[in-house]
């Protein structure tokens, strides 16, 4: 049986403060998160050649197949992000790790 091993970096993104501003606002949050996404989010992790495997309320997991794209594009999304927009997204945590495939 062989295997095809490839490294690959996950990046864990959430946006801070998101319990608060969805208690003062829980649709203009939704909406801002939503726009965020769409317009600055996405793009990014497309050009730094990403892949989003689950997302949650506030946050995503992001595959990316080197570390240098996962850091690059949490810097390019930090420091784009509009101020104060939706509170920070937050890169809480970028490693690599190995897949395997049979």
């Amino acid at each position: 049986m062989s295997q095809t091993r490839r490294l690959a970096a996950i990046l864990a993104a959430d946006v801070a403060g998101y319990s608060r501003l969805m208690g003062a606002d829980e649709e203009g949050t939704l909406e801002r998160l939503k726009a965020l996404r769409r317009e600055l989010v996405d793009p990014k992790i497309a050009e730094h050649h990403g892949r989003i495997v689950k997302t949650t309320g506030d946050g995503m997991l992001v595959e990316f197949p080197s570390v240098v794209d996962a850091v690059r594009c949490a810097v390019e999304v930090q420091k784009a992000m509009p101020t104060p927009a939706l509170g920070r997204i937050t890169a809480s945590n970028c490693a690599s790790a190995s897949t395997s495939a049979t």
